[in-house]
Parts: structure tokens; C-alpha cells; sequence
């Protein structure tokens, strides 16, 4: 197998773990496979640095400080090889095998990066690469960065450009876990996981792979997370399925909006709950919901639209604070989702407005990490699909 390890600054965070981390990847060497290394900076190295620069400095200078902590780390994890009889070469920006070059916008130069990627590929064949993650280099030579959780970008986009079986991220949790296991009692390790689920952990907090990374994954390349104590490169963790695609899709049958007004009603713990239960329990079920400060509106197929009526306003008979509920239909949905959607500044602007262009009216737009849903009136659906299509 051809594989691309990143090791996080917790696995690379004492001269033990280091010694632990590259006894992992001379057992991988040892047993035939190709390996290339991302090192992360030491512990919390880069935070370090980045506190430490309490003067006036420009972004060069910045980046040049930072740069640091992965300059040291791969020099260290190249020596530890080298004392196992690996043939490990640390490669860092402004050598001549770096192979991720950015632009002067500080974007990705896809096929230089690719280019000298897979140039570095061709040199796998018992040379271990041991390569500064995070970083970049603009075409003039000076240093930039990835950002926050640029160690796990480098890896997934050398993985990809590599041509990698598998990308392998070594961190500091058991893989993908039911929950925070410092939070959750009984918290266990996740086997599999899609990329769309990681990717909306990811966005609400949970600290597994940076989401820019899952953007360069591919459904012919693995990846997967494994703990560092676990000690074997290609066994264990959790992997990481599928990959993402950018599509507009609109739903085929109409929905109908069911809207329940109350005083405060955000405020009402247990609400959504209180709303929703008698729905499932009449085997309703709820293709998206809505919620405001004062009301919670629920879409369902247009055929259980007067059963979602009538038992909601059972609610509102039984419980003061409710107010009133209403129905309106017939509404379409049409959903842009895609794996960059988060990372793109006004693309819910890029969205909508050309919709509102062709004098259409938006019922409603509800998004997530990964999608944006937008609900207009039936009649309008195939001119909204139409100008959504056009814009993605």
C-alpha cells in the first residue's frame, strides 16, 4: 500500500511519542509499504509561537516564525527513523522536493501542487519523506500557511495527489467517538463514518479532521484516524467513506409548511420535542424544520399536511403559552449541498439572489455545515432548479 501518515503535535509531543511514531511507520516500511510522514509541530508549539508575537509583524515574518515548530518536528521524527535504518528525508519549504505551492491569493496551485506531488511519489520506493505540514510556498519562495488545521489539509491533499491508498491521521482520540468522552460516560469508537456526517461534526465542533482537509478526499482514497498509542498504521480508528459532491437537487413531490406560533417559544426547553413526538408517533416525518423566537415551523409531505394541522393544534388547545397554528403549501425544495459550501464567504447570497432576480418568492432558506435549502412555491420550482443550476 501506498500511505500518507500525519501525526498531530500530541503524537509528536515528547521524545517518547516520537520514538512510538516512528516505530509505527518503520514497522510499515518494514512490512513493503510506501510511506510518506506529515508532522504537525510539537504539543502546542505553534500556539506558543503565535502568543509570543506580541510586536508588530507582517504576514511573511508571522508565517516564517510559526514555521517553526514543523521545521523542528520533521528533523526530529527523520533523525528517529534514521536510527532504525529507515532512508527518511525531512522536506520543508524551500527544498526543492516541497511540493504544495499557493498562489499570490494564498489559494492552492492545483497542478504545480500536483505536479510535485506526484514527483515525490516517484521517489517513495525506500525513502520515507517526512514532510512539514501546515505549510505552503508561494511561487517567489516565501513561506505561507493552510490555517487552523492545515497539518490534516496537507496530508488528505498530498493523499490525494499522491495517488495514496489511504491517508492516515494519528491523533489523539480513539477515532470518531459516539461523543466527548471527557463530557460522555460510555463513549465508544465510531467504525465507519460518511464524510457528509464528519464534515457537520466538524463545523459544530468536534475536533477530528479540519474540515478544509475532507474537501481533497476522494472515494478511491481511505482515510482513517487512529489513536497514536495504537502503534499500527493500517489497522484500527475510524474510517472516513465516500467523498464530497457538489449537487442541486430538488425534491420530487411537493411539501406542505406547518407553522405553530407561541409566546417565546425558543425559550421553551423541551419544545421541538413536545411538537414533534406526536408526529413521529403518527408515522409523520418531517423533511426540514424551521424555528424563530416566536413560532416552529415544521414542512411534511403535502398528503400529511391536515393530520400535521390537527395534531399540532391539539397542542395548542392543551397548552397556554401556544397560540395558533397554520398551513400553507404548495412549496418546493431545492438543496445545494457540497463539501466547500462552509468555507465559501456569501454562499448564501450566491444562492439566493439569483432566484430573487427572476422575481421569485423565497418561502424559506434553512442551511447546514454542508447544504443549503431553499423553499419556494411549487409552480416556481422548475425556474428556480433552472437559475440554481446555472449559478453551481
Amino acid at each position: 500500500m501506498r500511505v500518507v501518515a500525519k501525526f498531530g503535535g500530541t503524537s509528536l509531543g515528547s521524545g517518547d511519542r516520537i520514538n512510538r511514531a516512528a516505530d509505527s511507520i518503520a514497522s510499515a516500511v518494514e512490512g513493503g509499504h510506501e510511506i510518506a510522514v506529515v508532522a504537525s509541530a510539537m504539543g502546542s508549539t505553534t500556539d506558543d509561537l503565535l502568543d509570543d508575537i506580541t510586536f508588530e509583524t507582517d504576514e511573511a515574518d508571522r508565517a516564517e516564525i510559526v514555521s517553526m515548530g514543523e521545521r523542528t518536528s520533521v528533523r526530529m521524527l527523520k533523525a528517529a527513523l534514521a536510527s532504525r535504518g529507515v532512508n527518511a528525508v525531512f522536506v520543508e519549504p524551500g527544498k526543492d522536493e516541497w511540493p504544495i505551492i499557493t498562489d499570490e491569493y494564498g489559494e492552492v496551485d492545483v497542478e504545480e501542487t500536483r505536479r510535485r506531488a506526484r514527483d515525490l511519489a516517484a521517489d517513495l520506493d525506500g525513502v520515507v519523506p517526512v514532510v512539514t505540514g501546515f505549510l505552503a510556498e508561494t511561487h517567489d519562495g516565501s513561506v505561507t500557511t493552510l490555517g487552523r488545521g492545515g497539518s490534516d489539509t496537507t496530508a488528505v491533499m498530498l493523499g490525494k495527489y499522491m495517488d495514496a491508498d489511504e491517508v492516515v491521521i494519528v491523533t489523539d482520540v480513539e477515532g470518531v467517538m459516539t461523543g466527548d468522552p471527557s463530557v460522555v460516560e460510555g463513549a465508544r469508537n465510531v467504525g465507519e463514518i460518511s464524510v457528509d456526517e464528519l464534515r457537520n461534526l466538524s463545523f459544530r465542533g468536534a475536533e477530528v479532521v479540519a474540515p478544509s482537509a475532507l474537501s481533497y478526499k476522494d472515494d478511491r482514497m481511505g482515510v482513517r484516524v487512529v489513536h497514536y498509542q495504537h502503534g499500527d498504521l493500517l489497522t484500527g480508528g475510524t474510517s472516513i467513506e465516500g467523498e464530497f459532491e457538489n449537487l442541486v437537487d430538488m425534491r420530487e413531490e411537493p411539501l406542505a409548511c406547518v407553522t405553530i406560533a407561541g409566546r417565546a417559544i425558543r425559550n421553551r426547553p423541551g419544545i421541538l420535542s413536545d411538537l414533534s413526538t406526536p408526529l413521529a408517533e403518527q408515522g409523520i416525518n418531517l423533511d426540514a424544520v424551521a424555528s424563530g423566537m416566536d413560532s416552529v415551523t415544521f414542512y411534511v409531505d403535502v398528503g400529511a399536511a391536515e393530520e400535521t394541522e390537527a395534531i399540532l393544534h391539539e397542542a395548542v388547545i392543551e397548552d397556554d403559552s401556544l397560540s395558533s397554528v397554520t398551513l400553507e403549501g404548495d412549496f418546493a425544495v431545492i438543496r445545494v449541498t457540497g463539501g466547500e459550501l462552509p468555507n465559501q464567504s456569501g454562499i448564501i447570497q450566491e444562492v439566493i439572489a439569483p432566484v430573487a432576480e427572476q422575481n421569485i418568492a423565497i418561502h424559506d432558506v434553512i442551511t447546514s455545515a454542508t447544504s443549503v435549502a431553499v423553499f419556494v412555491p411549487w409552480a416556481d420550482r422548475e425556474r428556480t432548479l433552472e437559475t440554481i443550476q446555472e449559478t453551481f
